[in-house]
Parts: C-alpha cells; sequence; structure tokens
C-alpha cells in the first residue's frame, strides 16, 4: 500500500485544501464547491493526501455503522457516536417493518433522497435539519418494505441516520444483501450531476438524481447493489479547470471526501468496478501528457486491484468528450490497462462506450435517456464478461 503512496506523490497528486473551480462545459461545471472538499491533514505529507491506501492498510478507524435494524448501502461508518454517517452519491438504507407508518430520524440539510415503499417509489425526500422525517403513513397494516438512497452528492455535507420510528409495528430484519456488488468510480457523470434538468441549467442539488444515474440504473438491471465513488469536477490528475488539489484517486479510499482521516476498511468486496474518470482531464486548456495520464492511470489501477483482489474492472470515458480529446482519452486508458495486463492483472479492460450525448441536460451533462442508453450499453458488455 505505501507504494501506491508514493506513487502519488512522485506524479504531483498528494494535495490539501480547496478544490477547483467548476464552470460549463466539464464533468461537474456548474457546481459551487462540487469540485473540491476541504482536506482535513494541513499541508499533507504524501500518507495522508494519498487517501484511501492507508485505508485499505489499516481499515477505517472508526467503529462500524451502528445497528439500527435496517441494511446500510454504500460506504457507511459510525464515527460519529449519536448514528451511522454517509456521504457518498447513492448510499442510503433498506429495511423491512410491519405497521402502517415509518419515519427516520436524519441529521441533514440540503440533502435529496429517493424513497421506495414496498418497492414503489414514494415522494423525494428533501432534508432540512436535525428532526424526524415521514417515510410512509396510513399504509395497510401489515409487513412493508422501505429504501432510501442519496440523490445528491458529497459536497453537500453529511447525511446522519439516528434512528427510526414505527407506526403500529415495529422494524423487522432487513432482507439479506444481492448477491452481486458494483462499484462505480467517476466525476460529476457518475453522480448524476443535472441529468433531471432542463437545458439551458447550471447544477443544482434538485436536478441531481444518482438513483437515475447510468450506475445505479445499471446495477438495478444486474440485480446488484451499487456503491457510487464519484465527485464533480473531479480527474485522474487535473480536475475541471485545471486544478491538481485532491484529484478522485487522492481521496478514493475516504469514507468522506473531506475527511480523510478516517478511510473506508474496504470489508464489502466489490465484484465489478468501472472506473469513468478522464473527462476533466482532458477538457480544459492544459492537459496531461500521455506519460503522466498513462503512469497514474495505471498507478490507480493497481492500488484498485490491492482493495478489490478479485473484481473485474472496466475502464471507460463518456459520453462528455469528442475529438481529440476523447482519442487521446481512449488511447491513454488502453495503455493504462495494457501496462496493468503485463504485470500480470488479466481482469481489467479498457471499453470504448459509443452512447451519444446529443440532448444534454446542465450545463452540457447527460440527461435521464443518455444515462439509461449508458446503463444498457454497459450491461451488454458486462454481462458479456462475467456471464451474468
Amino acid at each position: 500500500m505505501r507504494c501506491a503512496i508514493w506513487a502519488l506523490a512522485a506524479l504531483g497528486l498528494v494535495a490539501c485544501g480547496g478544490g477547483a473551480s467548476s464552470a460549463a462545459g466539464g464533468a461537474g461545471g456548474g457546481e459551487p464547491g462540487g469540485a473540491g472538499m476541504t482536506g482535513t491533514s494541513g499541508a499533507g505529507g504524501a500518507a495522508s493526501g494519498a487517501g484511501g491506501a492507508s485505508g485499505a492498510a489499516g481499515g477505517s478507524s472508526c467503529a462500524p455503522a451502528p445497528d439500527l435494524g435496517v441494511r446500510y448501502v454504500g460506504r457507511v461508518d459510525g464515527c460519529n457516536a449519536a448514528g451511522a454517517r454517509y456521504a457518498w452519491p447513492g448510499s442510503g438504507f433498506v429495511g423491512r417493518f410491519s405497521g402502517t407508518g415509518l419515519s427516520v430520524k436524519l441529521t441533514d440539510s440540503g440533502n435529496y433522497h429517493t424513497v421506495l415503499i414496498d418497492g414503489q417509489l414514494a415522494p423525494t425526500l428533501v432534508t432540512s435539519g436535525a428532526k424526524s422525517y415521514p417515510l410512509a403513513a396510513d399504509l395497510a397494516d401489515g409487513e412493508h418494505t422501505f429504501e432510501v438512497y442519496r440523490r445528491t452528492e458529497a459536497s453537500f455535507g453529511v447525511t446522519l441516520v439516528e434512528g427510526f420510528d414505527v407506526t403500529g409495528g415495529q422494524l423487522l430484519n432487513p432482507r439479506p444483501p444481492p448477491a452481486r456488488r458494483i462499484e462505480i468510480v467517476g466525476d460529476s457523470i457518475s453522480c448524476g450531476y443535472g441529468n433531471e434538468g432542463t437545458a439551458p441549467c447550471t447544477f443544482s442539488a434538485e436536478t441531481e438524481n444518482n438513483y437515475l444515474a447510468y450506475g445505479s440504473v445499471l446495477a438495478r438491471s444486474l440485480q446488484a447493489e451499487s456503491s457510487t465513488i464519484a465527485i464533480s469536477g473531479k480527474g485522474v490528475i487535473y480536475n475541471y479547470g485545471g486544478s491538481k488539489v485532491l484529484p478522485l484517486p487522492v481521496v478514493y479510499d475516504t469514507t468522506f471526501p473531506d475527511d480523510r482521516k478516517h478511510p473506508w476498511s474496504f470489508e464489502s468486496q466489490a465484484d465489478a468496478v468501472i472506473v469513468n474518470l478522464g473527462t476533466n482531464d482532458f477538457s480544459g486548456t492544459t492537459d496531461p501528457t500521455d506519460q503522466l495520464f498513462t503512469d497514474t492511470y495505471t498507478t490507480f489501477l493497481a492500488h484498485l486491484r490491492s482493495v478489490y483482489p478479485s473484481a473485474f474492472i472496466l475502464c471507460t470515458v463518456g459520453p462528455m468528450l469528442s475529438g481529440a480529446d476523447l482519442d487521446k482519452a481512449r488511447a491513454d486508458i488502453a495503455a493504462a490497462v495494457d501496462a496493468r495486463k503485463t504485470a500480470g492483472d488479466e481482469r481489467v479492460k479498457a471499453y470504448s462506450m459509443t452512447t451519444p450525448n446529443p440532448a444534454p441536460a446542465c450545463d452540457y451533462h447527460p440527461n435521464l435517456m443518455t444515462h439509461a442508453a449508458m446503463a444498457a450499453e454497459l450491461e451488454a458488455e458486462l454481462r458479456t464478461d462475467l456471464g451474468w
């Protein structure tokens, strides 16, 4: 793990402080703060700046998420003694209860959450502080299921789950997780940035819906659980606007992007990892050299293999780049994959996604139809690669 840290430091990727500025056009344009979460380690040495490499070696320094009678989805921990906390898009919880209604006590503000009751979409939960939020009411007395997934990304702060109140009954043991697990690693495209907006529009929490982003749609089609590790504006080396502060590989191993003191443990193993990075690296006026991008991407793939020894890793980019920028990104990704194969890793593959972006939503990002098409294309590829 230390070699991964040193390699990132040598490539100039260990940094702390604020994030890249955003403007329309990149994979993260328009979101205030979305491209950069402030680090917790001050001026930062290589070990802390590399983020998750230390997490894989030592595990999380926090207690596990408390048993509140639900099953958690995504990266959730118990660092706050008051409950279970999470921030990555798509994270949440699922469970069962008997009774006629259910509410959840959250400390959360300004986030949007998808809610499903008995498999059917319920009104979106919009948080506005620490209080009890109703999830369901006036149901037929009996057994019911519930699912809550965060639509918005980590820049909107931490969600803290403190407990549940059941009307006329009690929580029941949650169902076991799906047999398959997929992780999506990316930027604003993978977050679902602006996918519910109608152009012209810029970023807002209201228009970001990770539940309908391609990775979440893909996972449901494959009957898999998904975990999305993505931040608007992030790149492999250059964030949108040319900043090299905290690119995605540096914060990858965190439970929360702005808290690198408490890395993720990786006890839950992914069966497949989809990496969709590179759009922001090649969307500005300063692109990385082929050698720098390939070497950094190769190092990141080696780290992914260290935390997921058996996972199939599919590397792609799209659908916002075009022309020479797209050709360069694809070629460099393919070169990194070839380097990993030469090193003996046979479960990694470069894939040229072809889904176009004909009718962009906010800030040129893919709309819901494009996300659905991306999911369908990647589903066909994964079914072929994995026999699912």
